[in-house]
């Protein structure tokens, strides 16, 4: 398992954040999720603890589904026919359904090893309005899709570079530890934009930093997400570009997602 311990505040905020999340990847023999977690939010000018949010990994995995889904927004081809998956598991979902808020297409190509997982992420997916197809292979998914998310925690890279066809959009949300890796580093020579969610933290961990190793990324060319979604630097700008993103996972968006829990609480409290 691995445990992630991130905090912080927004400048002017009368909150600041501690959001302890966890994945233990054999969960689901025991019959328990993979992701555990809570964030506690204090009060910024006296520490006081003014909330415990015991989400069990349920916002974590909400604000990294959004990050995706912005990535998508600034960095996916026009017209998206078709989201490859890479893994079934909670991230799979969650990415799916905040595409849907951000593309029109409800098709999903599938690919996951072990295969066990993907009837259940069908059946689930279905019922929410999506239709899936489940391949056998990571290559398969590059094959027929314009958008591929990589959702696992992988640590030999289980997408092939030379299936990804030109005009694809790439997020990776698997490799949030050093260890971790899902994209063959041959990908990032290709590409035509790498983003990352923190430049600072991609060259230490994620799939830009054995881009690095590798040799086949300069660090000087990673951009921020927020430099995209602020237009200080352009997203994709051409049909035929790769883009990557390379989302590793930021204390802001726990920060912001724990600001919206409280004042929704606090509103209800109200009325």
């Amino acid at each position: 398992g691995d445990v992630h311990i991130k905090y912080g505040y927004i400048e002017g905020d009368d909150v600041y954040v501690v959001k302890i999340a966890s994945g233990f990847y054999r969960n689901p023999a025991l019959g328990l999720p993979v992701g555990q977690g809570l964030m506690l939010a204090f009060g910024r000018t006296t520490g006081e603890l003014r909330a415990v949010l015991l989400d069990g990994g349920l916002l974590t995995r909400i604000r990294t589904g959004v990050a995706g889904a912005l990535a998508a927004r600034y960095l996916a081809p026009p017209s998206v026919e078709r989201i490859g998956v890479i893994g079934a598991g909670n991230q799979a979902r969650w990415q799916v359904r905040m595409l849907a808020q951000v593309l029109p297409t409800r098709e999903i190509v599938v690919f996951s090893e072990p295969q066990k997982g993907i009837e259940g992420y069908r059946e689930e997916m279905e019922e929410e309005g999506f239709r899936v197809q489940a391949v056998g292979s990571a290559a398969e998914v590059a094959e027929g899709c314009e958008l591929i998310v990589t959702t696992t925690p992988a640590r030999d890279p289980v997408l092939p570079a030379d299936a990804v066809r030109p005009g694809t959009h790439i997020t990776g949300v698997g490799a949030d530890t050093p260890g971790k890796r899902e994209l063959e580093s041959e990908l990032f020579r290709r590409a035509d934009r790498v983003v990352g969610d923190s430049r600072e933290q991609c060259r230490v961990r994620g799939e830009c930093a054995h881009a690095i190793g590798a040799g086949t990324l300069n660090p000087d060319d990673i951009v921020e997400l927020g430099s995209v979604i602020a237009a200080d630097v352009p997203g994709r700008e051409e049909g035929e570009q790769i883009t990557i993103a390379d989302l590793t996972g930021v204390a802001v968006e726990d920060i912001a997602i724990t600001r919206s829990v409280l004042a929704a609480a606090e509103q209800a409290a109200k009325s």
